[in-house]
């Protein structure tokens, strides 16, 4: 029951609902970009896919990485399938042709990675962080640092890790301790611990680049003291640098991807950037991988709901309703809410997904500027409903799948608990959940008065003719937001209690319009649609009650919640 990349569907959203090749080729550098080339890149994906990482889904996970005499071996396997993986160029997809890369759109890489995250979560962790990487050393590092480095960054010859996270600075990343001290031929000697660091060790690829924030010597307190350096495993004449891998983790999932204690003595690494301004610069990183991990939630979601699928296409038990006969499980409508419920949010998150990958096109390569504020809008507002809504729901809804199994589930025997393991992480690493939530109320919403909110659903409702109850969903949390602002003017600690509920309207919203653009788009669409209103789009109601209930007490001088 490996998991096999549905294309047809894949390709029904890009070209029948988003027409993403005429999109695309109002931008000069995808002129030629057409349908059957993006078909064709996709097919080639899925094949390989399918083939080469999917059945390393189980290895990775039984036999996991190993650590010993401070270095990593990656289960079996896994490096031949890298070594295909960059050789075949899809690292480089989306890369600019002069630094080595196929000059491809970026929904493109969207939808590979979201193939790969679902066929095999912990072997896809190693090239995740490529592209920002790219981004991040293209636009500010040195000429001599993208000289030496960005070529294979964009290749893949060389992967990259973001080190940010030390024992006691998490989401703080102003308590970062890490230092960096100048050198008279203008590098930098790095020394600290950095924990949680995807990929920090490994023997997929010859040289490992990372990225780490520490200190200067006259660097202010907390973040906006921070730099950007570039460490290699490495160093240009061949040397090894004083990166030190303490340990690997042990953790619920993700056996296949080594999450690894460094630490950096005398490190040589080199400024990326500004001094003081590392976060600007890691911000690429991160901005780029906050939509591939809610692609991770909707690959993850997909993987289950593959196997809950086959399993419940054969597997037999008691009378559905109205049978004569022992039924398939898929008949029984408790079996069948959870399928298609998933599906809706499968299908659903794509759409939202895919067309934030275009965005962020638009936004790179659009001559107008007006267009490329719209986008730019988008993706401030929709990137962190992705990330936050769709890993809850990858989790939430892989355990729902689980259920398909009975018993069967929580056995390794089918890999569905493998999937639910696998999937807890996305909702805690790139800013926790939580974190999202109050970034997209308190830093995207809040400050104009819910402005640029309503922007985006003025866009959406000017797009196409939407059914009453999208375009109220719209009004409703229009009304709300400017209340919120209101109300958070004298009551500055409400916003945060609420932030969770917020997002996770917006998402529901969000989902509500994009159910109704799929339309006819999917050849399986009508359960699925049943499904988005009848048990998923109520949940809107109830969010919305739980906000008022905030706004109403704060309007009466009721009291703040008190600690637990």
């Amino acid at each position: 029951m490996d998991y096999q990349p549905r294309l047809e569907d894949i390709h029904q959203l890009l070209m029948g609902v988003l027409d993403a090749p005429e999109q695309l080729q109002t931008l000069p550098p995808y002129a030629e970009v057409d349908a059957a080339l993006m078909q064709q890149v996709l097919e080639e994906a899925g094949k390989f896919v399918g083939s080469a990482i999917a059945p390393l889904q189980r290895v990775g996970d039984e036999t996991g990485a190993r650590f010993g005499a401070g270095q990593v071996t990656m289960p079996p396997g896994f490096r031949a399938a890298y070594q295909a993986f960059w050789q075949a160029g899809w690292p480089a997809l989306a890369c600019a042709p002069e630094d080595g890369g196929q000059g491809l759109p970026a929904v493109l890489e969207a939808v590979l990675y979201e193939m790969l995250s679902a066929a095999n979560h912990g072997w896809t962790m190693a090239p995740g962080l490529l592209h920002g990487a790219y981004e991040c050393l293209k636009h500010h590092g040195s000429e001599e640092l993208k000289t030496r480095y960005l070529e294979k960054i964009a290749t893949g010859e060389w992967l990259a890790t973001m080190c940010l996270t030390e024992p006691q600075a998490g989401s703080d990343l102003g308590l970062v301790r890490t230092k960096a001290a100048p050198q008279a031929d203008g590098s930098h000697l790095v020394s600290g611990g950095k924990i949680f660091i995807s990929g920090g060790e490994h023997d997929l690829s010859d040289n490992i680049v990372h990225f780490v924030l520490a200190r200067l010597p006259d660097a202010p307190p907390g973040p906006k003291g921070l730099s950007l350096f570039l460490a290699p495993k490495f160093l240009p004449d061949g040397r090894r640098n004083g990166v030190v891998c303490e340990r690997i983790e042990e953790k619920m999932g993700l056996h296949g991807s080594p999450t690894c204690a460094l630490r950096f003595d005398d490190a040589t690494g080199w400024l990326v950037g500004e001094p003081h301004r590392g976060l600007n610069a890691m911000f690429v990183m991160m901005n780029a991988a906050r939509l591939h991990v809610g692609l991770q939630g909707i690959a993850l979601l997909e993987a289950a709901w593959q196997k809950a699928r086959g399993y419940a296409q054969e597997r037999r038990q008691m009378r559905a309703p109205g049978a004569t006969q022992t039924s398939l499980i898929q008949d029984h409508p408790a079996i069948l809410r959870i399928l298609t419920t998933q599906r809706a949010w499968i299908d659903g998150g794509r759409l939202l997904a895919y067309r934030t990958a275009i965005e962020l096109d638009m936004l790179k390569h659009h001559p107008g500027a007006a267009r490329r504020e719209s986008a730019q809008r988008w993706c401030s507002l929709v990137t962190p409903v992705l990330k936050a809504a769709w890993t809850n729901q990858g989790f939430h809804g892989a355990s729902a799948c689980l259920q398909v199994f009975g018993g069967h589930g929580y056995v390794r025997e089918w890999g569905i608990e493998q999937i639910v393991r696998d999937a807890r992480v996305t909702m805690i690493y790139e800013g926790s959940n939580e974190i999202q939530a109050i970034d997209l109320l308190l830093r995207k919403v809040l400050p104009d008065g819910g402005a640029a909110l309503g922007a985006l659903f003025d866009q959406l409702s000017a797009e196409d003719t939407l059914p009453p109850a999208v375009l109220q969903r719209f009004e409703q949390l229009r009304s709300l937001t400017v209340r919120l602002a209101r109300a958070a003017s004298y009551r500055a600690d409400l916003p945060y209690w609420v932030a969770d509920d917020f997002l996770q309207a917006t998402a529901l919203a969000l989902l509500g319009w994009a159910g109704a653009r799929i339309g006819a788009g999917l050849p399986h669409w009508l359960a699925p649609a049943r499904a988005l209103r009848t048990w998923v789009l109520p949940e809107f109601a109830l969010r919305l009650q739980i906000i008022e209930q905030q706004l109403n007490d704060t309007e009466t001088g009721a009291p703040a919640p008190a600690a637990a």
